[in-house]
């Protein structure tokens, strides 16, 4: 976890990414770079008299001078965070704790290609009502990044990774996050492995998981807990809770991403709901 990229909208959320971002980066001497991407030109088309003429000059303008203005804000907010964290400024490849901004005229999902080259991406949790934090950056990031993303909470927590709960379903999906998480589950005071009676794939199962996370020498209990009629989501965020947890991790979406649109599920639930971090990996 040497090298962890920030996604920086403006609007919500926007300080929890900074708080999150710099508590994994103090765990682990990491350098961080903040990325705000910045849309480029519409193609804006504006009807006149004579049909359909490609000329809105004062819409392209007030686009252009938006988008500088969120830039802006975006990078003062990440300079002015790392300064009052006493976080200096990289120069050159050298290791340890450091930061840089960086603006890059593209689309959200360009997040894909760019967090590829980074130990972790921290994305914020969509909030209901708002347009950022993106739910396509954050969903470019899980399927095309190849990389593990911790996703911040609306309001910026104290800290996280002294407990962390593992969601387990016994999938693929969080087989592969648990692999990506393991610096962090080293670094745990405490690991709960989780499992919800009924969101399982056939696999291999939490006392299993824990057992072989012990030989790893941490401390790693198995538990299990009935739904109780709550969506399956809902039952993992609250009884990660319940035991204490302050970072949840989860594999994005074993059922397909369409299947958890049309009928929910929980992934759809966690990205919606979440009050603590939350590591993801698909």
């Amino acid at each position: 976890m040497k090298t962890i990229l920030a996604h920086l909208e403006t609007g919500p959320g926007l300080e929890s990414v900074l708080r999150c971002t710099l508590l994994a980066a103090r765990r682990f001497d990491s350098y961080i770079e903040g990325l705000h991407l910045r849309p480029g030109q519409p193609d804006v088309i504006a009807a006149g008299a004579d049909g359909f003429v490609a000329a809105a000059p004062d819409l392209v303008a007030g686009f252009e001078r938006e988008a500088r203005e969120r830039a802006e804000r975006a990078r003062e907010a990440f300079e002015r965070f790392m300064a009052a964290e006493g976080v200096p400024t990289a120069e050159g490849l050298g290791a340890g704790l450091s930061a840089r901004m960086r603006i890059e005229q593209a689309s959200q999902v360009a997040l894909g290609s760019v967090g590829r080259v980074f130990d972790l991406i921290v994305v914020g949790r969509p909030v209901r009502d708002s347009v950022t934090p993106s739910m396509a950056a954050l969903e470019a990031a899980l399927f095309e990044a190849g990389r593990l993303l911790l996703v911040a909470p609306p309001e910026a927590p104290t800290d996280f990774g002294e407990h962390v709960v593992i969601a387990w379903n016994q999938s693929t999906e969080t087989a592969r996050t648990v692999a990506f998480s393991m610096p962090f589950l080293e670094r745990a005071k405490r690991v709960t492995v989780l499992t919800v009676t009924g969101a399982t794939v056939p696999g291999p199962s939490g006392a299993e998981l824990a057992a072989n996370l012990r030989r790893h020498g941490l401390d790693c209990t198995a538990i299990e807990r009935d739904p109780a009629g709550r969506p399956h989501g809902q039952a993992m965020l609250e009884e990660a809770a319940a035991v204490g947890g302050d970072l949840l991790v989860k594999g994005a979406y074993t059922q397909s991403r369409l299947r958890q649109m049309i009928f929910g599920g929980a992934t759809s639930h966690i990205l919606a709901s979440a009050e603590l971090p939350v590591l993801m990996a698909h």
